[in-house]
């Protein structure tokens, strides 16, 4: 069975970091392509970072310099370091893989508010 699991998500001030994790079981993510979206309240899911299974990375432009997106192989895990954060990275952030099919997990809760 084929599970994406994301966690790190939680309340921050402006200015701060969080790290979310997006741990597979199921599938090996260093051989499929992984993406970083986010759904804010009342608008559609939208790509954030992608990570190919070669390595190579891409951002969409209002994260850029801010966010990063990497990969542990060992742990099947991807990451997005998020610094910076602004009130209007507030969403709900999913990861997805796309093996066989486009696996998505359930999301976890980003709130930047002071």
């Amino acid at each position: 069975q084929v599970q994406l699991v994301e966690s790190g998500g939680g309340l921050v001030q402006p200015g701060g970091s969080l790290r979310l994790s997006c741990a597979a079981s199921g599938i090996t993510l260093r051989i499929m392509p992984v993406g970083w979206y986010r759904q804010a309240l009342g608008k559609q899911r939208v790509s954030v970072a992608r990570i190919t299974h070669g390595g190579g990375t891409d951002y969409v432009d209002s994260v850029k310099g801010r966010f990063t997106i990497s990969r542990d192989n060992a742990k099947n895990t991807v990451y997005l370091q998020m610094d910076s954060l602004k009130p209007e990275d507030t969403a709900v952030y999913f990861c997805s893989a796309d093996g066989a099919y486009r696996y998505w997990g359930r999301g976890t809760q980003v709130t930047v508010s002071s």
